[in-house]
């Protein structure tokens, strides 16, 4: 799901419930990233659901301990999915009703497996990649050669790719922290043709009306101001784009917005069928963003 997905997503699980709305704005004043909120939010949901609708606000640790221990003996899930449940009632009780949970609880840890790591050789890193292609064969090489996550590879922006120095600037990563990492040299002619492609692509898309991408903050905002200027937005484009979100009115609001020209990653023109016009992305690019 991207950025934009995350955001509907985050819409519909609020729907129209004040406590959730509050629960977002306070994940938003934090900068807690989209994917976190959606997580968080699609939680405290289920917790409510669980106890039949009651507000959180008449529950406490009992109510928690039942809800992470149904998880755990009769949901089965993952340690780390248990803890991402315990953590998102923690932030709404924390954060947003202003209580204090004990730290005693009797809560049924789901059982973390121990297991060794299976890390691959040089030589079995070197056959994959042999069979990988094109653009998601590039994206592999990047991960693998710079140590990026996958959404920061994806979210990466061309005015981030420092090719003389050999380095990429990875912005907002993992805690909303900016780092340096180093770039192959091997990789340098790929990405320069692949800068090339998403240029030309990005171009024809604000000929169009289309060519937006997710901007977090207020950069939206800044974005606005200053549209005519070239080369704001070439975006990570996917193949589903009968899928995408419709023109700037439509779009979800701050804390991430689509920035650029109208249109937020469209895939049909405008005022038609969204079969009229199947713009031939073939997969995941970089986006180019004076932001």
């Amino acid at each position: 799901m991207d950025s934009a997905q995350d955001l509907q997503e985050s819409d519909r699980l609020v729907g129209n419930s004040p406590l959730l709305g509050e629960v977002r704005d306070h994940l938003r004043r934090l900068h807690y990233s989209i994917r976190t909120e959606t997580a968080y939010l699609s939680w405290i949901k289920r917790y409510i659901l669980f106890h039949g609708k009651r507000h959180p606000q008449s529950m406490g640790e009992a109510e928690i301990e039942r809800f992470l221990n149904h998880l755990a003996v009769v949901g089965n899930v993952a340690a780390s999915t248990q803890n991402q449940a315990l953590n998102a009632l923690v932030f709404l009780y924390r954060k947003v009703l202003g209580r204090e949970l004990a730290h005693d609880m009797s809560i049924r840890h789901a059982k973390r497996p121990e297991r060794l790591p299976s890390v691959f050789e040089r030589d079995e890193v070197r056959r994959i990649l042999s069979h990988m292609t094109g653009q998601n064969g590039l994206i592999a090489r990047l991960l693998y050669g710079t140590g990026m996550r996958l959404l920061e590879c994806l979210r990466l922006r061309v005015q981030d790719i420092l090719l003389e120095r050999r380095t990429i600037a990875v912005r907002s990563g993992k805690g909303d922290k900016d780092r340096m990492t180093v770039l192959p040299a091997e990789l340098i002619p790929a990405l320069k043709q692949q800068i090339r492609l998403v240029e030309a692509t990005h171009r024809s898309d604000l000929a169009d009306g289309y060519g937006e991408v997710y901007l977090p903050y207020a950069l939206d905002e800044e974005v606005s101001q200053r549209q005519s200027r070239a080369g704001l937005a070439i975006s990570l484009l996917r193949l589903q784009d009968r899928n995408r979100p419709p023109h700037r009115q439509d779009a979800p609001s701050s804390p991430g917005r689509l920035g650029g020209q109208q249109g937020a990653q469209v895939g049909h023109a405008p005022g038609g069928n969204s079969q009229e016009r199947i713009l031939p992305y073939a997969a995941p690019q970089f986006r180019h963003a004076s932001a």
